[in-house]
């Protein structure tokens, strides 16, 4: 069945009607009828969101490469779609063949952020697909997730029937070719997922029974299946340069997030921040060769005619031939009339060159994470800045004529203190007289300083801290409200203090939220990662009706005896490590850069750390 004729009915109807037409360049097509897998890759977002995902169209091109499998696209719908949907009785559906999603074989979710799992329920709604993998018959897909909040897979472990950990080039090749020989033995269902559970970097989470003690910590995780592994280890892709990446990537028809070309030069970061959760699961670095982006590059341009390519990782700079590789894209670049932009530099003096060439005499503004106000909170986190990296990179701003800064920083960091706020405002006030000093006045000059809240992760050296209470949360952002009003030309952001504790008590939960996800969706509760439509009292509503205390998971410490929800999953960096580099942070002892010498993860046990000790 095929939906093509009742949606056209809805499409002037609705704001943006490109989000559900599909037919985009370079958008796959293929004949059903030599198909053995409907893959489903659903991003629980809008379609401006999910098209601006690079994970989307490597996973899209891998498994379309496959004669046997079939990927097909699916998005959130906005509001007003939704509601005609719902009143029409049209169930979701995939963009490629207008599709019901529940006749794909598989329905995969990307998890890349906590607060998108109410709409992966909300979809699940829109399908006619039970929530829970319990309800759901042989008639229904499987539904599947990976992602970064897969690492800490129990909030949804009722909803979910197998979760995949790691990178997904290998791994879902092969749950699609064990797909095909399940469906052709016409088995039961659980056979299939027995024979995932022995795929390395599969976990099912009904082969898996957490035991409680009396004040609510989990006393153990139980296997009820023997063959079940003990541990679920992540996979890794070990060499960039031999796995495939989209060359023809799909063009959107209507404005994205990120409407470009875009290549992953490197995988993983060697720098060890303590707060961050991509730098942990994501080890160990491994780069794409200078001359396979720049193939790479060549080939996306012309494909799809984009106007601008920039090149991703979670440390642009840190890449052993950064230099040579931008100044060769740049000429790519120059050659196609392409502009090239360059996410996450470090503010050293290659980039300044770099950035001044890009940018010209046109400069948007400019972006530092300090994250810290202090060296000794900088220490605490492992961030390798110092004071004096700052305001050099600052003064040589200033001399090349930005006059917009933003700066980042985290509040409610482990052992903060508000000496560490003031250093947040001290930074400010130096910056905008470094630019009176440089440049004889203040004029049009701005810094805005905007601040996050510190979120403990699963699989990070702080998985153990407690997020501030909201309290104290309120309490610092007015403190620092109060230091920088008065200071001319700071412009003050920062993030809100309730979305910042749901998405700790997910990011640190356990199973027993499965209802209470369910539960907030049933009251309404969807797109929770925007704003304008989180509802901070359905979500209590919800917690209450459930019987669940949020304080237990987002605000308690955790001993470093108890067992943790996500303990199953094996990142690659050992617990052992993440202890020690917890315990660096308490003593504020920095841990080196990897790249000048092993410190110990655990990652080269599993694999070769090819750019280990390179500095």
């Amino acid at each position: 069945m095929v939906l093509t004729n009742q949606l056209d009915k809805l499409l002037m109807k609705v704001e943006k009607p490109g989000r559900y037409t599909g037919g985009e360049w370079n958008s796959a097509s293929k004949d059903l009828s030599g198909i053995k897998t409907r893959f489903g890759f659903a991003f629980p977002d809008t379609y401006e969101i999910g098209m601006s995902y690079l994970g989307l169209q490597i996973i899209y091109h891998i498994l379309n490469k496959k004669d046997s499998v079939f990927c097909e696209r699916i998005f959130a719908p906005a509001i007003d779609m939704e509601e005609l949907m719902r009143k029409e009785g049209i169930p979701l559906f995939t963009l490629e063949t207008k599709s019901p999603v529940k006749d794909m074989d598989i329905l995969g979710f990307t998890l890349q952020y906590e607060l998108s799992f109410s709409n992966l329920i909300n979809m699940l709604d829109l399908s006619g697909i039970p929530f829970k993998s319990a309800e759901r018959t042989k008639e229904h897909p499987f539904v599947a997730a990976g992602g970064p909040c897969a690492f800490n897979p129990e909030p949804l472990a009722d909803i979910v029937d197998f979760f995949m950990l790691g990178d997904g080039e290998e791994i879902l090749p092969e749950v699609c070719e064990a797909h095909e020989s399940w469906k052709m033995s016409g088995r039961e269902k659980e056979e299939f997922l027995k024979t995932l559970a022995q795929i390395p970097g599969i976990y099912v989470p009904k082969f898996y029974t957490p035991v409680y003690e009396e004040n609510g910590t989990i006393r153990s995780i139980e296997r009820n299946y023997e063959k079940a592994p003990l541990q679920i280890e992540k996979r890794i892709v070990e060499d960039l340069n031999t796995v495939d990446f989209p060359e023809h990537c799909i063009v959107p028809f209507i404005d994205t997030v990120h409407d470009r070309a875009v290549i992953e030069i490197f995988r993983g970061c060697t720098r060890g921040c303590r707060f961050c959760q991509a730098g942990m699961i994501y080890r160990p670095v491994r780069e794409r060769s200078k001359d396979k982006i720049k193939e790479i590059a060549m080939s996306q341009i012309e494909s799809t005619g984009h106007e601008e390519l920039t090149i991703l990782s979670l440390s642009t700079s840190d890449h052993s031939e950064i230099e040579p590789l931008v100044q060769e894209l740049m000429g790519v670049c120059r050659e196609n009339n392409v502009s090239l932009s360059l996410p996450s530099l470090r503010l050293d003096s290659f980039s300044f060159k770099v950035l001044e060439e890009i940018q010209g005499y046109k400069k948007s503004g400019l972006t530092f994470a300090p994250e810290a106000g202090t060296q000794r909170l900088r220490d605490v986190i492992n961030k390798s800045i110092t004071d004096q990296d700052i305001y050099h990179a600052m003064e040589k701003a200033i001399e090349l004529g930005w006059s917009n800064i933003k700066l980042y920083f985290m509040v409610g960091l482990p052992t903060e203190t508000f000496e560490d706020l003031d250093g947040i405002a001290e930074i400010a006030r130096n910056i905008t007289d470094l630019n009176y000093r440089i440049t004889g006045k203040r004029g049009r000059f701005n810094v805005t300083i905007s601040v996050s809240n510190f979120v403990p992760k699963a699989h990070t050296p702080f998985q153990w801290f407690p997020q501030d209470s909201a309290e104290l949360f309120h309490k610092k952002h007015q403190y620092l409200k109060d230091k920088l009003k008065s200071i001319k030309g700071v412009t003050f952001q920062y993030h809100g203090t309730e979305v910042s504790y749901m998405e700790a008590v997910f990011a640190r939960g356990d199973r027993r939220l499965s209802d209470t996800l369910i539960k907030a969706v049933e009251l309404g509760c969807k797109f929770d990662g925007w704003r304008e439509h989180f509802n901070y009292g359905l979500w209590i509503k919800a917690l209450d009706e459930t019987g669940i205390d949020p304080d237990f998971y987002a605000c308690r410490v955790r001993s470093f005896e108890e067992v943790l929800p996500w303990d199953l999953i094996d990142s690659g960096v050992t617990k052992a490590f993440l202890l020690e580099e917890n315990q660096n942070a308490v003593k504020g002892s920095q841990s080196v850069d990897c790249r000048r010498g092993c410190i110990g993860c655990g990652i080269n046990q599993r694999v070769n750390c090819t750019m280990e000790g390179t500095l």
